[in-house]
């Protein structure tokens, strides 16, 4: 008869799983939750995702992403809300073109292509003079301001239907006391 001494086992039975899982160290990292309180916390960070979206519409500065956060993008955003533009109506010109182009009239469908390039033409030439204004008006009323980025960004804001915006516009189309 051998010994585990001589075959270097090492001289007791090997443990059982449930043994082996049951000694193991728990994280401490990791708190142990219930469905209660997963279902509790979720619903906090609903509700605070709610809050933050409410105030990034109205235009709180704490709210906003870094792309729409100082005094000049704010000015910005007033400028272009204070006016018209054409690429605000752009995209239900292209609503109205297909439906045009469904008529299976070719002048019907050629007036209607005709007129959504035209109007995008007129609309990229108004962002190009609306870029120019802006960093004029952006350099005049805050100096020390880089105006990098700031004529694409009124713009694409300017493109945007009025109803869509965000942050909501805070002024009304034609007023000019900002």
């Amino acid at each position: 008869m051998t010994t585990n001494d001589s075959t270097g086992g090492k001289g007791r039975p090997t443990p059982k799983r449930k043994e082996s899982e049951s000694k193991r160290v728990t994280s401490s990292l990791a708190p142990i939750t219930t469905k209660d309180e997963k279902a509790k916390a979720k619903e906090a960070e609903r509700h605070a995702r709610a809050i933050n979206r409410i105030a990034y519409l109205r235009g709180d500065e704490n709210a906003l992403p870094a792309r729409d956060r100082g005094p000049a993008r704010r000015f910005v955003r007033t400028y272009v809300d204070s006016r018209r533009s054409v690429g605000e109506y752009f995209l239900p010109i292209i609503f109205v073109v297909l439906i045009l182009t469904i008529i299976p009239i070719p002048a019907v469908q050629f007036a209607s292509i005709a007129l959504m390039y035209s109007v995008l033409l007129v609309a990229v030439v108004d962002g190009i003079f609306l870029a120019k204004r802006v960093k004029k008006e952006v350099a005049q009323r805050f100096p020390d301001t880089n105006t990098r980025g700031l004529g694409m960004y009124a713009w694409l804001r300017s493109t945007q239907m009025r109803r869509l915006r965000a942050p909501k516009p805070q002024v009304s189309v034609g007023n000019k006391n900002f």
